[in-house]
């Protein structure tokens, strides 16, 4: 055979010298190109480049073969158990595009000829002045507009929280004469009927204020206040422009209010009052085997008053949502003249594992009027397209499946994305 007279013949010619192998006029002329200095530098480096690549070693053969191995989409050898009855309704909401099986795009790496080039690839250099904007955007939500000094105590005898706006520094013109007329609205949050405000101090950035505002409230409900100012600038022949805002979430921060506590706090921007609707606790919990998800109401606090009587008639709403449309919605009981009303109410969904990532749910806390229709107060929502709590709820349920994960979630006010994409939300 050709190839094995090669291949016999192969050995006796590497052992010979490569001089050997050259006539002898050919050896003349190699000799003068060895003695010119260009020609020995090129040979250097074809010999360093010989000498890279030897017989591979295994230990590289087995790291490589690691390395596509990690980088290689296994195909995971799954069991489906049989279609419950309980998720055919279900189904049968769903669009048509979602009975499509995911497709299976095989498990080999692509070949190195078909790689991309550069020429329409996505350059992220070139979107830099967009995230950068979004910076700006993000940092002009968040940045001080001066500071405000306010002391705090509690008179014990008569049950009082007393405020005393004491100054402000360094607050922002609002007035086409570089100045602004500040004032500071005060409010012991939930309740916002209770609205105290400071004297109007013309043309000034570092007003002083030096008043007293008195606030009866319980000791023991204290924790659950919050303490909110808001900055002003007064116009006489306009709306008033807010300058800016500060919440006291927790009023035992500086001291236990026994005695006076000077605070300085640093004035967020904010263009209108924020409103505290109130909060809900619910846990979340789901059976990947029986495809059920069990939402438990627990109960709420500091809801916002929506009835002339200061109270609420609050009850719970929840709404399956798939693809922006209403599959299903389900309700607590409702419970009368309260604004901490307490629940402890299941609410279950059929829900197929393979669907877990298309739906969300939407926590609707309602008003119940017996006359004229139903407000809402707040909601809130929880799922894989939700944003932060309700993403990170909905992720720590699917981490650990079969155990119910219980947080508080801030009501907030209906987007209008939510009015036009389905007013019946």
């Amino acid at each position: 055979m050709p190839w094995r007279n090669k291949e016999a013949s192969s050995p006796s010619s590497a052992n010979l010298p490569p001089e050997a192998l050259l006539s002898p006029s050919s050896r003349g002329n190699m000799a003068d190109k060895l003695k010119d200095p260009n020609t020995l530098g090129f040979l250097e480096a074809a010999v360093k480049i010989s000498h890279t690549s030897p017989d591979i070693p295994a230990e590289v053969q087995m790291s490589v073969k690691e390395h596509i191995m990690r980088h290689t989409r296994l195909q995971r050898q799954t069991t489906e158990p049989a279609s419950s009855t309980r998720h055919t309704s279900f189904k049968r909401h769903l669009p048509r595009q979602m009975h499509v099986s995911s497709m299976d795009y095989g498990n080999e790496l692509p070949p190195a000829a078909e790689q991309p080039t550069s020429i329409g690839r996505i350059k992220p250099e070139l979107y830099k002045q967009k995230s950068v904007d979004g910076d700006e955007a993000k940092s002009e939500a968040t940045k001080s507009c001066g500071k405000i000094n306010f002391s705090l105590r509690y008179d014990y005898e008569s049950e009082t929280l007393i405020v005393r706006i004491l100054k402000a520094f360094d607050l922002p013109a609002k007035d086409f004469c570089g100045s602004s007329d500040p004032y500071v609205k005060i409010y012991l949050l939930p309740d916002r009927k209770c609205k105290l405000q400071t004297r109007v101090h013309r043309k000034t950035l570092n007003p002083t204020f030096d008043e007293n505002f008195h606030f009866p409230v319980p000791y023991e409900e204290l924790a659950d206040r919050k303490l909110h100012l808001s900055v002003f600038d007064f116009d006489r022949f306009s709306r008033h422009d807010m300058i800016g805002e500060v919440i006291l979430d927790n009023l035992f921060e500086a001291s236990d209010l026994s005695r006076e506590t000077s605070i300085w706090k640093d004035i967020q921007y904010a263009t209108s009052e924020s409103v505290d609707l109130g909060e809900i606790m619910f846990s979340l919990c789901y059976l990947p085997t029986a495809g059920r998800l069990t939402l438990t109401v627990i109960k709420c606090r500091n809801l916002k008053a929506m009835d002339i009587t200061g109270y609420s008639d609050p009850y719970v709403k929840v709404s399956l949502l798939c693809d922006g449309r209403r599959l299903k919605k389900k309700k607590t009981t409702i419970k009368k003249n309260t604004l901490n009303p307490v629940y402890n109410e299941a609410i279950i969904f059929d829900i197929p594992p393979e669907n877990m990532d298309q739906v969300s749910l939407l926590i609707s806390v309602m008003d119940y009027d017996r006359v004229g229709h139903n407000e809402i107060i707040g909601v809130c929502r929880v799922g894989i397209s939700a944003e932060g709590l309700g993403r990170d709820h909905w992720n720590e349920m699917l981490a650990y499946p079969r155990k119910p994960i219980a947080h508080w979630h801030s009501l907030v006010e209906v987007k209008k994305s939510f009015k036009e994409g389905n007013p019946r939300l």
